[in-house]
């Protein structure tokens, strides 16, 4: 079994990442069906590529999003067919919709609970997350509910999903406390960990395309995902012609 990503000293300068010691398993812990495919799709791809063995849990399935027009079960449905298919461009199987409201996520003992239950039962050696800090310079990044799955996040990677006295009904159903060594957070400045997603690019579009309910307002999507990638390239100094992308890293053992 290769060894996890928590064996890896700090990123002290920009370099990528090395996934030739890939984690054997990583989890994805997001808000809403998507977050994952603008922010960290192509890190997934690569992750699979590598060997890992990705699961995402998705704390609600949209239905308070757009279009306004249809009926939110219908719309909920929708969105959840769409991140699976978005999951199965970049090699992802596993997708665990928690099933809570969206737009009412709260960063409280009930979303940590429900959060450390799934860290317990995937047991991995990774957590992706979104940022648990506001930006006011990209005020949509940091709607509520991303903050508040954020935050409960990493409150669930540490302390509680490592402590036997924390949640005490999860080990009535079974789920025994699980460390995770190193969670990755997108969003969250500045960056220390670089992923290149060169040779997966086509993977990220294809997940994002996915989203058909959602990115109708991107005229041109691989353009538009380019841009992006090749901006945080050339703002870390990183390999000229390559793409990238980009994490703040915590180290929790």
């Amino acid at each position: 079994m290769p060894a996890h990503v928590g064996s890896l000293p700090p990123v002290t300068s920009p370099e990528y990442v090395d996934l030739s010691n890939a984690p054997a398993k990583a989890l994805v812990v997001v808000a809403h069906p998507d977050d994952i495919d603008f922010g960290m799709a192509g890190t997934i791809a690569a992750l699979t590529a590598a060997g890992t063995e990705v699961v995402y849990a998705i704390c609600t399935s949209g239905e308070a999003g757009p279009p306004e027009e249809l009926d939110r079960v219908e719309l909920a449905a929708m969105r959840e067919k769409e991140q699976r298919a978005a999951a199965a461009a970049v090699g992802v199987s596993d997708v665990r919709f928690l099933g809570l409201p969206d737009g009412q996520l709260v960063p409280g003992l009930e979303l940590r609970r429900c959060i450390s239950g799934v860290i317990r039962h995937v047991k991995p050696d990774l957590v992706l997350q979104q940022s648990p800090e506001r930006r006011y310079d990209r005020i949509y990044a940091s709607h509520p509910d991303h903050l508040a799955a954020a935050e409960a996040t990493i409150a669930a990677v540490y302390p509680d999903s490592r402590n036997p006295h924390a949640h005490r009904s999860l080990l009535a159903e079974g789920l025994e406390p699980h460390s995770v060594p190193e969670v990755w957070i997108v969003g969250l400045e500045p960056n220390d960990l670089f992923v290149d997603i060169t040779d997966v690019f086509d993977k990220k579009v294809a997940a994002l395309s996915s989203h058909t309910s959602q990115v109708s307002w991107i005229e041109d999507l691989p353009g538009f995902l380019r841009t992006n990638a090749a901006a945080l390239t050339k703002a870390h100094g990183l390999p000229e012609g390559r793409l990238t992308e980009g994490f703040r890293r915590v180290v929790t053992s």
